[in-house]
């Protein structure tokens, strides 16, 4: 026991020691990011690059003075990182949108990664000498256009709805894809695998199955559970419970923890928010969700960033350069082609225009770093497939990422975007006023205020509802689509209004019945 104590007490303070220098590190890392948020609001220039694209330049600049914020590992990534930012992104994926488009967003999502591994391994091997092995670990690690690069560009940028919804799709969704097959392809030259076709889609079928279903399981399991009582903060708690729960789970099971959560995500979002929760508690959580998004982007990207090596880039410039132009052409081969296939066999109509934004907008991120850095260090080329993806994913999100913006100006892709914000903002001001209206028409006089002043403030808020009123008449005019628009705005409403109706049945007992049927429509309407 004499022995044991002082061993006990530095093995204490060794660990106080390291919680404290792990605490400094995230602050310093959460100080820097929140820094170069303020950037565009003192420097108006730099509200040409978009956020996420500008943490990666300080990271960059950190770098190339060799400062070192944090190590990034695969774990700090895919278990950490990556679970609030899919089930987020998957809370405000609206179902009805995803099932217009379910079956291009398939294609892209596990043909396109099959396409992408060999395109890139065919490359490499052919024209930079690099071993086939290699090669493949290479094309499965950058196969999977990555979920929190594409989606935080997109809704920065303004994308269009159906835009963001093919793209936000394929990148929840390929990653269990592109998952399985870097899981195999690093398999073999180690022995643990063999090329076997048949149980390579077993694998596939049984990932995807594992997480549907863990997902589906507690998706629907919490959205019920919910209905029960009316507590907003533990409504709130219980989903970022089930963000981590269904990864954790998932993936001991075997399955795509990745798949997990976005079913997670998919299912509360369209089904658990309106049957288990009030307008306000939704409006909660979602705004927490959105700002759990912003915090863990601002650091993910700042340490994409502070992780370049650029001697190590130096040394493998030809491959890298061999690997972006592969993957540039078998990206183009997968989207255009898929999407051919797809307009012409399901009549998916995916314009030209929509397809060019897919195939440039198809950025790397940070789940192609944690699957080059899960590369075991046996293998005696895992620094040359580091430096490779690095180097690649550096060039998506800087090159790709910065020129997006223009891409879709030039399309004219992203102009319909402001006139529906216009729109909306001009609706919103002119209920905004109809309201005060009211509260000046039904108001009593209050003592010392004449009644004159009354009715002056009543001319004054008449005036400016006919104004907007006009402004709201010329743009209907100038822009016919607003009307098409505003239907889908009204829909949604009413939806939203006949769910949180079933709600209160189920929380009042006075509906005990099974409430699928009722909300068929609204989870999967027309």
């Amino acid at each position: 026991m004499l022995l044991s104590n002082p061993i006990v007490a530095e093995m204490a303070m060794e660990a106080e020691d390291a919680i404290a220098n792990n605490l400094k590190q995230f602050l310093l890392v959460l100080s820097v990011s929140l820094s170069v948020a303020t950037l565009p609001q003192v420097f108006s220039w730099f509200r040409q690059i978009p956020y996420t694209l500008l943490l990666v330049i300080v990271g960059l600049c950190l770098a190339f003075v060799d400062v070192r914020l944090v190590d990034l590992s695969p774990e700090l990534i895919l278990a950490i990182f990556l679970p609030p930012l899919l089930f987020e992104a998957a809370w405000n994926l609206k179902w009805s949108d995803l099932k217009k488009d379910l079956f291009p967003i398939c294609l892209y999502a596990v043909f396109g990664v099959v396409i992408t591994i060999g395109g890139v391994a065919f490359g490499l091997n052919k024209f930079a000498g690099i071993s086939l092995t290699t090669a493949l670990l290479i094309g499965a690690s950058l196969s999977a256009t990555d979920p929190v690069s594409v989606i935080a560009l997109f809704r920065e940028l303004g994308a269009g709805k159906r835009l963001k919804t093919l793209m936000e799709g394929e990148s929840l969704f390929n990653d269990g894809m592109a998952v399985v097959a870097f899981s195999f392809l690093v398999g073999l030259p180690l022995g643990v695998s063999t090329f076997e076709p048949s149980q390579v889609l077993g694998q596939l079928l049984a990932v995807i199955g594992i997480g549907i279903g863990v997902g589906s399981l507690i998706g629907f399991g919490i959205s019920y559970l919910t209905q029960r009582f009316d507590l907003p903060l533990v409504e709130q708690s219980l989903t970022l419970v089930s963000a981590y729960g269904t990864y954790l789970l998932t993936e001991d099971l075997g399955g795509s923890g990745v798949i997990g959560v976005v079913t997670t995500g998919l299912v509360l979002g369209n089904f658990g928010s309106r049957i288990g929760m009030n307008p306000r508690t939704r409006l909660i959580v979602t705004e927490f969700w959105d700002f759990l998004a912003f915090f863990v982007n601002s650091i993910v990207f700042l340490l994409i960033g502070d992780q370049i090596r650029f001697a190590i880039l130096g040394n493998n410039l030809r491959t890298i350069v061999v690997t972006i132009l592969g993957m540039l052409v078998t990206r183009a081969i997968s989207i255009y082609v898929l999407g051919l296939f797809s307009n012409v066999t399901a009549k998916s109509e995916i314009p030209i225009k929509d397809q060019t934004v897919l195939w440039w907008g198809g950025l790397r991120g940070s789940v192609s770093i944690a699957l080059a850095l899960s590369v075991p260090a046996v293998l005696g080329e895992r620094e040359e497939i580091i430096a490779t993806v690095f180097g690649v994913v550096l060039f998506t999100l800087l090159v790709q990422g910065l020129t997006t913006k223009f891409l879709l100006q030039g399309l004219g892709l992203i102009s319909d975007q402001t006139q529906q914000q216009d729109y909306l903002a001009a609706t919103a001001r002119r209920a905004a006023l109809s309201r005060v209206l009211d509260y000046l028409e039904k108001g009593d006089a209050r003592p010392g205020i004449e009644p004159e002043f009354y009715r002056y403030q009543t001319a004054l808020v008449e005036g400016q509802l006919a104004k907007l009123e006009s402004e709201l008449d010329d743009m209907q005019k100038k822009y016919p689509e607003l009307k098409e628009f505003t239907a889908e705005q009204l829909k949604e409403e009413l939806l939203a209004i006949e769910a949180d109706t079933y709600a209160e049945f189920v929380r009042a007992g006075r509906l005990n019945k099974e409430l699928a049927p009722f909300l068929a429509e609204v989870f999967i309407p027309d």
